[in-house]
């Protein structure tokens, strides 16, 4: 537990939201995004190496869902800027006993709450609201070569989108659905397998 962050687990093993606590007066507020100290235990002795943002136009549009394969593998922390979106990961994990399981959060700008994306897992979103402004820190750098997907509306994973699903990019469109041998992916380069982590939940 910390002055600026509280840790909260989900349903998937080492899938975690960061519920960030402002500061704040009648001025406005300040709020850390990020502390490398404070939440190491989540980037496992990894470190933030690259920062992205996305803006997202309209209401509907689906993002994703987008992982990068060993040894590129990444831990994520998204966090909502500004409107409103439904966020998802989906274990893909090799030997997980929620292989294929996915789980959602909303995020938004008012709810100051990040979705920890281990290594190993799917990521997409959808926009709850036009105008939403995402914001990403990886642990790896983007490596097109590594770059996978899954096709959004998968029968196999059946993920329960709130709105009917728009605006597709060409490339997540093309994503072909999960083919039966599929065995998943390790969640880093040695292999291991998920595992809760040693960080301290708020109750």
């Amino acid at each position: 537990m910390s002055a600026r962050f509280d840790i909260h687990e989900t349903p998937l093993a080492g899938l975690v939201v960061v519920e960030r606590k402002p500061l704040g007066d009648e001025r406005g507020y300040l709020e850390r995004l990020f502390c490398e100290e404070e939440l190491a235990t989540l980037i496992g002795g990894g470190r933030v190496v690259q920062v992205n943002r996305t803006w997202t136009a309209g209401r509907g549009t689906v993002r994703g869902l987008h992982y990068q394969r060993p040894p590129h593998a990444e831990i994520k922390f998204v966090s909502c800027l500004r409107g409103e979106v439904f966020d998802v990961a989906v274990d893909l994990r090799a030997g997980s006993p929620t292989f294929l399981r996915w789980h959602s959060e909303v995020l938004s700008a008012a709810g100051h709450r990040t979705l920890v994306i281990p290594a190993g897992f799917a990521h997409g979103f959808q926009a709850l609201s036009d105008d939403c402004e995402m914001l990403y820190l990886h642990t790896a750098a983007y490596e097109p070569a590594a770059e996978a997907g899954l096709h959004v509306q998968d029968p196999r994973l059946a993920i329960a989108w709130p709105l009917p699903v728009e605006g597709l990019s060409p490339r997540d469109a093309a994503h072909p659905p999960i083919d039966a041998d599929f065995a998943g992916v390790f969640a880093d380069a040695s292999g291991s397998r998920p595992q809760a982590g040693p960080y301290e939940v708020a109750s």
